[in-house]
């Protein structure tokens, strides 16, 4: 069995809804501050700071405050753990395919050589 790493399903937990998908997007481009990030959502921003919560909780986003303002940056390497599972998933799944791809051809061949040989 493949190991479990419960990492994993508070990384995916946050990215599963649009807005916080979008945060991270808008931050892929820079820091910026929260009010900058809430002013393109339609919401009130204490249901837009607990988006920006589950972010900074999974470890995707981290914030410092200067002054009054609090700006929120992307942490890159918080996706490693992700970007590894998929890969490990793309691969297994890649030998599946060909491994059902030599077969399907093995079963055309012989078919066509019973064909063949019926004739």
């Amino acid at each position: 069995m493949a190991k479990y790493d419960s990492k994993l399903d508070v990384l995916f937990s946050a990215l599963s809804d649009p807005t916080r998908r979008d945060i991270l997007t808008r931050l892929s481009f820079g820091a910026a501050s929260i009010t900058e990030l809430a002013e393109q959502h339609d919401m009130a921003l204490p249901s837009f700071l607990k988006h920006l919560n589950k972010l900074e909780q999974a470890g995707l986003i981290h914030s410092e405050k200067n002054g009054r303002i609090r700006t929120c940056a992307l942490t890159p390497e918080a996706f490693t753990p992700m970007q590894n599972w998929l890969s490990e998933q793309r691969a297994i799944w890649e030998q599946r395919l060909n491994q059902f791809d030599r077969y399907a051809l093995e079963l055309k061949r012989k078919r066509e050589n019973e064909t063949r040989s019926k004739d």
